[in-house]
C-alpha cells in the first residue's frame, strides 16, 4: 500500500492546481512505475470524467490510488477482494 501512498501524496500537490484535470492526473500517473496500467483501465472500465470527475489508479502491490470526489483528493486503500 505504500505505493498508493506515494502516488496519492503526489497527486495531491497537484490537486491544488488551478487548472487540474484528469489529464493532468493521468499524466502524473504514467510517470510512476507501480501503477498497473491493464489494472488500472479495468478499475475504471466505466469511468465518466463527467460524472466521475477523476480516475482511480490500481498498483502493481494490489493497492488503490483512489479518487475522493467529496473529498476533492486522492487516498491510498486495499484492493477490494
Amino acid at each position: 500500500m505504500d505505493d498508493a501512498k506515494r502516488l496519492a501524496a503526489a497527486l495531491n500537490v497537484l490537486t491544488k492546481e488551478r487548472q487540474f484535470s484528469n489529464t493532468k492526473a493521468r499524466a502524473a500517473a504514467r510517470q510512476d512505475p507501480a501503477v498497473n496500467w491493464p489494472a488500472t483501465k479495468q478499475l475504471n472500465a466505466d469511468f465518466n470524467p463527467e460524472v466521475d470527475g477523476l480516475e482511480s489508479f490500481a498498483m502493481n502491490d494490489g493497492s488503490i490510488c483512489a479518487w475522493r470526489p467529496g473529498q476533492f483528493r486522492y487516498a491510498a486503500q486495499r484492493a477490494r477482494s
